[in-house]
């Protein structure tokens, strides 16, 4: 019977393919869809690792996260110097990580921060930063980037940045009297590290001395201050947030009540895997309107399918006639056609994996490029084999009225005299 079954789709082989394509591209939109909603869940859940809370201004904690992390929107305010290091100095605290925001480099962000930053922060499976080639900044004017900055702009070590205050649109004046000197380019990470230019806090002071009113003064414009670079820098006066590691994870709760009480200020403390679970609440409905789009192509695809096999069994009548005469019984028709559309929902759901997996490896460095997401080329997830399992059931479903009708029709043909 099998054997039947594949000469006959032969016969009909344009029939087939086409089938056959309408069925794989409308797994590889319902499993794509699924692989990438997991990718970039995982993605961004691997962006902080070892980080017990982020501290900031009062606002959302969801904001908060966005700003201090994916380096998304800004800040509603900023937390005094003072506040940061009466905070820091908490006995439950083991370290800190403060980091500064606001500036950028040719639409990267610019994050001033410590040498703790790359001693401390972690992302992915508690991985360290790692340096692909230089060294941590040491001096004033010493600049680290991330692998993206440096490979999209094609920087190397020793060469000459200049920073831009503000960032976005209304970006537009340069601290070009103070350069910054590559000294580090870090390895890739996949997170939004890579598409960040690192200085220093002090470098970051030295620019801004002299643009308390928003742009450069006489005495930063003239250059004064760039050539004393040796002078002693004050301490920020504030910064955007930090990241605190804790020397114990049960006094999680105990610090960040204490900092949401803060009376010298109004500061609120995030963990970053409830804020990451709030963002994907609110992201929650967009994934579910986009799997229910690619439910209905995979309907519509098998819907076509259908259409085509129940068109082609009028073309067919002949063909079961012939079977029964030589003494194919109706049952054996029924397995027949059921045994057919199976075989074309099965390579439909092998084709559209199969291009799910060129096209994850064609786009893969794209994907990483343009939007720091990594995809696994890894086996199908658990979730994945439910969806081709559900694409097979339904594809039983449906075979189950042209099989219908071809048993029937079988049966009318055989007890017809001629």
């Amino acid at each position: 019977m099998l054997k039947i079954a594949l000469r006959s789709l032969l016969n009909r082989r344009l029939t087939v393919a086409l089938a056959v394509l309408t069925v794989a591209l409308s797994v590889l939109l319902l499993v794509g869809v699924e692989r990438l909603r997991s990718e970039a869940r995982s993605s961004f859940a691997n962006t902080v690792s070892g980080t017990d809370l982020i501290v900031g201004a009062r606002t959302g904690s969801v904001q908060l996260l966005l700003y201090s992390v994916f380096r998304v929107g800004n800040a509603t305010n900023n937390i005094g110097w003072d506040s940061y290091q009466a905070l820091a100095k908490d006995r439950r605290v083991a370290w800190t990580i403060p980091v500064s925001l606001g500036d950028s480099h040719h639409g990267f962000a610019v994050l001033g921060t410590t040498g703790d930053y790359f001693k401390y922060l972690r992302y992915g499976e508690d991985s360290q930063l790692q340096f692909s080639q230089g060294k941590p900044f040491e001096k004033t004017h010493d600049a680290v980037l991330g692998a993206n900055v440096a490979a999209k702009m094609r920087y190397s070590l020793g060469q000459n940045i200049v920073l831009t205050h503000g960032s976005g649109e209304g970006a537009m004046s340069e601290h070009d009297d103070q350069p910054f000197t590559i000294v580090g380019i870090l390895a890739p990470t996949g997170t939004p590290v890579d598409d960040t230019v690192h200085v220093s806090l002090d470098g970051l002071t030295a620019i801004h001395e002299g643009w308390e009113s928003g742009s450069a003064s006489l005495l930063s414009s003239t250059g004064v201050l760039a050539a004393d670079q040796d002078r002693t820098l004050p301490p920020p006066s504030s910064i955007t947030a930090f990241y605190v590691g804790l020397k114990s994870r049960t006094a999680i709760f105990g610090y960040q009540r204490a900092v949401n009480q803060y009376s010298d200020e109004s500061l609120m403390a995030i963990m970053p895997g409830v804020a990451l679970s709030e963002l994907w609440q609110l992201m929650k409905i967009a994934e579910q309107a986009l799997s229910v789009v690619s439910g209905f192509v995979l309907v519509i695809g098998l819907m076509g399918m259908l259409t085509a096999l129940l068109t082609g069994l009028n073309e067919r009548r002949r063909e079961m006639a012939i079977l029964r005469s030589v003494g194919a019984r109706a049952w054996q028709i029924f397995a027949l056609v059921m045994g057919e559309t199976l075989l074309l929902v099965s390579a439909g759901i092998t084709a559209g994996i199969a291009l799910l997996y060129a096209m994850l490896l064609a786009c893969k460095p794209i994907l990483h490029e343009v939007y720091s997401l990594n995809i696994a080329i890894a086996t199908p997830s658990a979730t994945e084999w439910l969806l081709m399992g559900l694409t097979l059931l339904a594809g039983c479903l449906i075979a189950a009225l042209p099989a219908w009708r071809a048993y029937r029709m079988s049966l009318s043909d055989g007890l017809s005299p001629h």
